[in-house]
């Protein structure tokens, strides 16, 4: 079989096609990256949601970025609060917002949403958190708000166990668990308050909007997850970084799971979360292995999830080899294509994997072609981040 028989050039008729090549409408369908602030890959990504809003009924965009600075950004395309240099700057996390991309793709959610009854969501999935993590604070107060009386304390009380912020988000907790407090006897007890007020919510659900459900259990559910994580922190045994990465994926998992229940959604963050296989990571001296998000959420979303990793030809001074997957696609005709990955693994065989001089690259494993439903393909690479 030819490679050129799997793929196709990249635009909206290629990627309706290709949903009608799955089993079943993907509630999520995810979008890799192979590295993160590649220009090409931003613009291609906003084409490829503009087609799927209009084309094939999508109605929300979720991104790795902190889940509770998205709303920020959800407020602004449903209702125009603050203005776009604003939501930009306090919308997202990891250094996102600075991105044109992103900048083009809130603009034009809010246009949209200005023109059509039927609105456009918005999404972060991530958990508030870097290595280091965020402060409770948000969560668990917003939480608290959002309930009805009797409840397991007063908001005077959870401020007083949680102290300054700046006691959670001590980044030297990253290489040194003994400055964490996550197992503190303010954190414990914060924990099992934390459980008492989302059993709470469950009780008081039918008083509560669907808006406010949908809060407060974002509220809930990220309150937990962050207190566990600073628990975590705080340990000093070898498994530590593993139960690390595999907390920040479940909390990913959890959060993507919310997003399905609003109908189908174009998930974008890197392959490596969205990934159907464990995640692989050399830290140190140690080899961290761990389920990522994508694999997570497909055990409770089987076939309604569905996997897109992207790869990059050049990049940069970075050229693949021609006996690698990229080298190979880069002999497609087109600049931009869409490769059917279970059928590219049975159209190439043995390739070697791809040793890429650029770091933040990360190629596609050739042994796990059938792990993914298609590959974005991007011939060459020139505007990074």
């Amino acid at each position: 079989m030819d490679i050129k028989d799997t793929a196709r050039p990249l635009d909206g008729a290629g990627v309706s096609a290709f949903l009608r090549s799955l089993p079943a409408k993907p509630l999520l369908l995810g979008l890799g990256e192979a590295r993160h602030f590649v220009g090409e890959l931003g613009e291609l990504r906003n084409e490829i949601f503009r087609h799927l809003v209009e084309h094939e009924g999508y109605r929300s965009f979720t991104i790795e970025s902190d889940c509770l600075m998205g709303l920020v950004v959800d407020d602004h395309i449903a209702t125009g609060s603050g203005t776009l240099d604003d939501v930009m700057e306090r919308g997202f996390s990891h250094g996102f917002g600075a991105s044109p991309a992103n900048r083009e793709l809130v603009r034009w959610m809010r246009a949209y949403n200005e023109d059509h009854d039927e609105k456009l969501r918005f999404f972060g999935f991530d958990g508030p958190l870097e290595y280091w993590a965020a402060s409770p604070r948000q969560a668990l107060t917003a939480l608290h708000a959002l309930l009805d009386g009797p409840l397991p304390c007063t908001l005077e009380t959870l401020d007083t166990l949680l102290g300054p912020d700046d006691r959670w988000t001590n980044e030297a907790t990253v290489m040194d668990p003994s400055q964490s407090i996550g197992q503190s006897a303010e954190a414990q007890r914060l924990r099992l308050l934390a459980d008492d007020l989302v059993a709470l919510l469950d009780t008081q659900a039918p008083r509560l909007s669907a808006e406010d459900r949908e809060r407060a259990a974002l509220y809930g559910r990220t309150a937990v997850g962050l207190l566990r994580y600073h628990h975590w922190l705080a340990d000093a045994s070898p498994e530590r970084w593993t139960r690390l990465s595999a907390l920040r994926d479940a909390m990913m998992a959890a959060n993507l799971r919310a997003v399905a229940e609003q109908g189908p959604a174009l998930v974008f963050a890197s392959n490596l979360h969205l990934q159907r296989n464990k995640s692989l990571m050399s830290f140190g001296d140690q080899a961290l292995e761990w389920w990522s998000a994508g694999a997570i959420a497909e055990t409770h979303l089987g076939d309604r999830y569905a996997f897109l990793a992207s790869a990059l030809g050049t990049v940069g001074d970075d050229i693949p080899s021609p006996d690698t997957v990229e080298g190979l696609l880069s002999t497609l005709p087109w600049d931009h294509s869409l490769i059917d990955a279970r059928r590219l693994a049975e159209a190439i065989r043995e390739p070697a994997p791809r040793i890429s001089h650029d770091f933040a690259y990360f190629p596609v494993d050739p042994a796990q072609l059938d792990m993914i439903d298609g590959v974005v393909f991007l011939k060459q690479a020139v505007r990074l981040g």
